[in-house]
């Protein structure tokens, strides 16, 4: 896992936003712990948050895509790790590819914080846990959030 290029993103004031967080609970110990980093770094960032639960990273999707038309930006969470079959690779790329679409066509931005790991201790080591190397879930909130921003500065000027 590299952290090369990452951008050291800091806390946004988003005063006045609405986003919501959606979150699998396919391994729960990590999704847990990505839901709660995104919801506190939201609300640090002065932000409005609304949780959502579903089961897997498969029905991510639906729900974002709902939640994308409602607020001003949405953050996904999961865990998906590597198995002994191929299921794992339609997975993430059903979630990356689903995503990535609700994004463009709804124009809101989404925080992917889906991660997809080889094992349990890599996604443990990217979930925000104290003494972690990444907070997904926090990142992913401040990603979103950022965007949100920057659409919203555009769309002030072009108007």
């Amino acid at each position: 896992m590299s952290n090369e290029g990452r951008p050291g993103l800091q806390l946004v004031d988003a005063t006045g936003l609405r986003v919501a967080v959606v979150s699998a609970t396919w391994n729960a110990d990590i999704c847990d712990q990505l839901h709660a980093r995104a919801i506190a770094v939201g609300k640090e960032c002065g932000a409005e948050v609304s949780e959502y639960r579903v089961v897997g990273a498969l029905e991510l999707g639906v729900v974002v895509q709902e939640l994308a038309d409602n607020f001003d930006a949405v953050v996904a969470l999961g865990c998906v790790i590597k198995g002994g079959t191929p299921h794992f690779d339609y997975v993430c790329d059903s979630v990356t590819q689903a995503l990535t679409r609700i994004a463009l066509d709804s124009r809101t931005p989404i925080g992917n914080g889906v991660l997809t790991t080889l094992t349990h201790e890599q996604a443990v080591d990217r979930s925000g846990v104290p003494g972690s190397m990444e907070d997904k879930g926090g990142e992913s909130m401040l990603a979103a959030l950022d965007s949100a921003l920057v659409l919203s500065q555009i769309r002030r000027a072009t108007r």
